[in-house]
């Protein structure tokens, strides 16, 4: 299997699940058996490196694999597509990071060993966020409790992409005695979420923008949890997946509006003449838009391809993808009409789950902190720096 085939495989079903979008858009929970079709199509794949049977190589040269098989998969289901990009998305905390110093190295190839081999099978998703850190890992309040030789984690957590379709979450905790948090995985196949295992359900995902992806809030109770091989380098580890787990969420959003944009010729198509000269100027605007949000998304790709530090590049990306894919789709449901905001109309759904890449990590306020920051560290030159 290798990249081009997954593709393929996955290309197909999405289309299978564009079919049916009318009735998906109006579902608030995922069926396990399209996570099922995914990894006989080879998605699981996209986060097991080449040596251990997957399509990884390194951040270079397999960010571009991996962002257009997601953002195919994002024409047939905009949840589906997102709780997919997780995988990946975690698993290349340990994909990017191949080596560490010598004193960790034992454990850290191993660990990585017994990981991607879960995650041929199993999927693999994130609960890291919690209410009031803004989205900053370094805020982490959650504690995680030396007990023998693993850990007990006791915090409470939202925003569980995939949650009970995902058989390991990645998540953070403040170890004890310790300043910095780090990085953990939680083993969650099979456990009830009523408390009586260290899960309890507290904020059951509501349905507002990427309606189906089961984004519960949880707390946990010393729950077990395994803290990562590379122990207190918890950014080491973030910043050189970030360019990588960055243009995925991107291809997600931009295959949403590629979709939603076709989705709307086809129907104005009929009589483009009918519409009013605002109405025009909009569309005109909403493809420009689109436009735009394609080219930054393949400047944030080129950045990855061929620079050393593309961080910058593709941090900037992602918030203009971002900015420009609202915005798209808001015109877009102006020339629509009314109807949009009706049930039965796709262009309502597609505005709230572009919305949703703003927010995804790094969200807004931190994202501009770090672009404004970069933006006059030493060597830097703004907007057209190389480093």
């Amino acid at each position: 299997m290798d990249a081009t085939k997954v593709l393929e495989g996955v290309t197909t079903i999405a289309e299978t699940f564009a079919a049916d979008r009318a009735a998906r858009q109006k579902r608030r929970s995922l069926d396990p058996a399209d996570f099922a079709a995914l990894r006989d199509a080879g998605f699981t794949l996209t986060g097991i490196p080449a040596d251990a049977g997957g399509i990884w190589r390194d951040v270079r040269t397999s960010t571009r694999d991996v962002a257009e098989i997601l953002r195919a998969l994002a024409h047939g289901d905009s949840s589906v597509a997102l709780v997919s990009s997780m995988h990946p998305a975690v698993l290349s905390f340990w994909l990017a990071t191949a080596d560490v110093p010598a004193d960790h190295s034992d454990a850290w190839r191993a660990q990585r060993a017994w990981v991607f081999e879960q995650a041929s099978r199993e999927w693999f998703g994130t609960i890291t966020s919690e209410p009031g850190s803004g989205g900053d890992v370094g805020k982490t309040k959650s504690a995680a409790a030396r007990d023998g030789d693993g850990y007990r984690l006791t915090g409470q957590k939202h925003f569980g992409s995939g949650s009970g379709v995902t058989s390991f979450m990645l998540t953070t905790g403040l170890p004890d005695g310790e300043t910095e948090p780090d990085w953990f995985f939680l083993d969650v196949r099979g456990v009830l979420w009523d408390g009586s295992k260290g899960i309890k359900l507290v904020a059951e995902w509501d349905g507002h923008g990427m309606v189906a992806t089961q984004s519960h809030g949880m707390s946990f109770e010393r729950f077990p949890a395994t803290r990562f091989a590379w122990p207190g380098n918890w950014r080491a580890i973030s910043d050189a997946a970030a360019p990588f787990v960055g243009s995925l969420f991107t291809a997600v959003v931009l295959g949403i509006v590629q979709t939603a944009v076709e989705a709307a010729r086809g129907q104005l198509g009929k009589d483009p003449q009918a519409l009013r000269p605002y109405e025009q100027l909009e569309w005109t605007r909403a493809e420009s838009e689109a436009w735009l949000a394609e080219q930054a998304y393949e400047g944030m790709l080129r950045a990855v391809e061929t620079k050393s530090h593309p961080h910058r590049d593709v941090l900037m990306g992602k918030e203009t993808v971002a900015g420009l894919a609202e915005s798209c789709l808001l015109r877009i449901c102006r020339v629509i009409g009314g109807g949009t905001f009706a049930r039965h109309s796709p262009f309502g759904n597609w505005f709230e789950d572009v919305r949703a890449l703003g927010f995804l990590r790094p969200p807004w306020g931190l994202a501009y902190d770090a672009l404004f920051a970069s933006a006059w560290s030493e060597g830097g030159s703004g907007y057209f720096g190389t480093k």
